[in-house]
């Protein structure tokens, strides 16, 4: 059964790179416990390495799941309930925080 494996933001930079998750044709994505600690990574990167290896057009919140694909906060709800992973849940609920699972 497919589960939630941690925080990710998907930065979009139309670079290709190798090694991404499934679902993500260009860009890099972070990983981290919380989102937050993806973007302080990739700032952290940013900020030491090349800047226009880095450059940040558009990013989006998600979650790498434990087949290893990149996956936004509507799918990921839908995942996490199916897992049981929820710690924090309700009927009102239509995307995932990293706070409903750890």
């Amino acid at each position: 059964m497919e589960y939630i494996l941690c925080s990710a933001v998907h930065y979009k930079n139309g670079v290709t790179y190798i090694h991404q998750p499934s679902g993500i044709e260009s860009g890099h994505v972070v990983c981290g416990r919380r989102h937050h600690n993806c973007f302080m990574t990739n700032f952290i990167l940013s900020a030491d390495g090349d800047m226009e290896k880095f450059k940040v057009v558009e990013s989006t919140q998600g979650f790498v799941t434990s087949l290893n694909r990149y996956v936004g906060r509507e799918e990921g709800l839908s995942i996490a309930r199916q897992a049981g992973q929820m710690l924090n849940d309700s009927e009102s609920k239509y995307m995932l925080y990293s706070e409903d699972l750890w």
